[in-house]
């Protein structure tokens, strides 16, 4: 194959990689889950294989290229429908620390060890572990951090605002994507039908909410679905 050939085939890969890219979303050149890792490695092989390989024609690549990134795009696009396939594809959020205890046996499912862990905790500007309340682990691999009340930095609203005993220990989601997530609201004895009465006490219903998440207050953060009209 001479070095034209080459260099044209290269450029050919770097055009399609950079139209498929942009169809494919920002969310594949994020922090990446495990699922946009394995298909972002495989595609730029199979990119990287076009320009080099002779034995490869270019539409033969191009075609398990355009194939890849179609069923990359399709899992997505269910996911954003289904939450069962969102965590099979993409996993869940982890608690690795709750309430300032570290859970040893979840660290062990997520084969990580303590060294490793307080290396996450670094990232964060947390030098302790005492420091913190709750730690979860993110599909992306990141960690994130809720430091206990006592060592949070004071800010001025706190500064004016009688303080407030929390009802829950952080906040949580109870409504995405306009579904109620039951499994939240059994860590905290919480029903179906006390979401429906917080949610008519708002003035709205289930089928107006797109997203709802409860404070530590007790109150309820709502974001309705006819907000996507004033963009």
């Amino acid at each position: 194959m001479s070095m034209i050939e080459v260099f044209a085939r290269a450029v050919g890969a770097f055009i399609v990689l950079l139209l498929l890219t942009r169809i494919m979303g920002r969310k594949q050149v994020s922090e990446l889950t495990f699922f946009n890792y394995v298909t972002g490695i495989s595609i730029g092989a199979i990119a990287g294989t076009m320009t080099v390989d002779p034995s490869l024609k270019f539409s033969t690549g191009l075609v398990s290229l355009l194939t890849w990134c179609g069923l990359t795009v399709l899992v997505g696009f269910i996911g954003l429908k289904s939450k069962t396939l969102r965590k099979i594809t993409q996993g869940e959020p982890v608690i690795v620390i709750k309430q300032g205890k570290v859970l040893e046996h979840t660290l062990k499912k997520l084969r990580l060890d303590m060294d490793e862990l307080q290396a996450l905790l670094r990232t964060k500007d947390v030098f302790s572990i005492e420091e913190v309340d709750y730690g979860i682990m993110e599909t992306s691999g990141e960690l994130t951090v809720l430091l206990k009340e006592s060592k949070q930095p004071l800010t001025r609203q706190d500064a004016i605002a009688e303080p407030k005993q929390p009802q829950f220990p952080i906040p949580f989601q109870i409504i995405s994507n306009g579904e109620i997530i039951e499994e939240n609201l059994q860590q905290y004895n919480l029903s179906k039908d006390w979401v429906h009465q917080q949610l008519a006490q708002s003035g709205t219903t289930l089928s107006n909410v797109f997203y709802a998440e409860l404070q530590q207050d007790g109150s309820l953060y709502i974001d309705k679905r006819e907000d996507q009209l004033l963009h």
